[in-house]
C-alpha cells in the first residue's frame, strides 16, 4: 500500500482533450483546468501544439503532443517529421502511436526502428515519449512482443490505447505490460478511465501516469476520501 497526497495523484494525469473539433476556446479552457488542479500534462492534438505551449508557459505543466493519431498508419519519416514539427513548437512531452499494420505482419524489426527514431529525437530534445500500443487490436502475444522492443529502446513510456478504439485501458493489459516490460519503461494508461475506482486500480496495478478527460471528476472524488491528508493505494 502507498500513500498519496491529492496533489501527488494530480501529478499523475494527463488532462485530456483530442476531440477533431476541438476549438481554441477549448484549448484556453483545458489548459487553465490543468493550472488549477495540477494535472501534469495537457494531451492534445499535435496541432494544438504551439497554443498549449504558449498558455502553460511558466508553469510546470506539460504540452503533450499525439503523434500519427489516432491510427498510427503513416510513414516513419511522416511520424519524425511530426514529431520534429511538436518538438519545434514546444511539445515536452510525445505520445506515438505504432503502426498497428506492421504489427499483424510480424514486422518487428520496422516497429523497432520506428520506435527507435521516435525515441532518438525526444531523448535528444529531453522530451518523454510515449509508444502507444493500441491493445483493443492486438493479441497478447503480439502485446508482449512490442513490450520486448520497448525493453530494448527503452522509450519513457509505453501506453495501452488511444481512447478511440473499441476499448481502452484494462486491468489485464495493466498487469500483461507491467509483467513484461522492466522497471525503467514506466506505464501509461488511457481510454475509458472515468472514475476514481478504476483510476486507483490502474495505479496499483502499476501505472505511473493516466491519460483522462474526467481528471477533474476523478480528483474531486478522491478529495472526499482524504485522510489525514493521504489516500491509500
Amino acid at each position: 500500500m502507498v500513500y498519496y497526497t491529492i496533489d501527488q495523484l494530480a501529478r499523475l494525469i494527463d488532462h485530456t482533450n483530442l476531440k477533431p473539433f476541438a476549438t481554441e476556446k477549448d484549448m484556453h479552457k483545458l489548459c487553465e483546468e490543468a493550472v488549477t488542479y495540477h494535472f501534469k500534462m495537457v494531451a492534445i492534438n499535435q496541432v494544438q501544439t504551439k497554443i498549449c505551449s504558449e498558455l502553460l508557459a511558466g508553469t510546470d505543466i506539460q504540452t503533450g503532443a499525439a503523434i500519427s493519431f489516432p491510427l498510427g498508419q503513416t510513414s516513419i519519416a511522416a511520424k519524425v517529421a511530426e514529431t520534429e514539427d511538436a518538438i519545434k513548437n514546444g511539445a515536452n512531452e510525445i505520445d506515438y502511436v505504432i503502426n498497428i499494420t506492421e504489427v499483424k505482419n510480424k514486422n518487428w524489426n520496422y516497429l523497432k526502428k520506428e520506435m527507435e527514431e521516435i525515441v532518438t529525437i525526444c531523448r535528444k530534445a529531453s522530451v518523454l515519449s510515449k509508444v502507444i500500443f493500441e491493445n483493443a487490436y492486438l493479441t497478447d502475444t503480439e502485446k508482449i512482443e512490442l513490450c520486448t522492443i520497448a525493453n530494448i529502446v527503452e522509450p519513457d513510456f509505453i501506453k495501452t490505447s488511444t481512447g478511440f478504439a473499441p476499448s481502452g485501458a484494462t486491468f489485464e493489459d495493466i498487469k500483461l505490460m507491467r509483467k513484461h516490460t522492466k522497471e525503467t519503461v514506466q506505464i501509461k494508461a488511457a481510454g475509458g478511465i472515468r472514475d476514481a475506482a478504476n483510476f486507483k486500480q490502474m495505479i496499483a496495478l502499476g501505472a505511473t501516469r493516466i491519460g483522462t478527460s474526467s481528471g477533474i471528476k476523478i480528483i474531486q472524488s478522491l478529495t472526499k476520501e482524504v485522510e489525514n491528508g493521504e489516500i491509500s493505494i
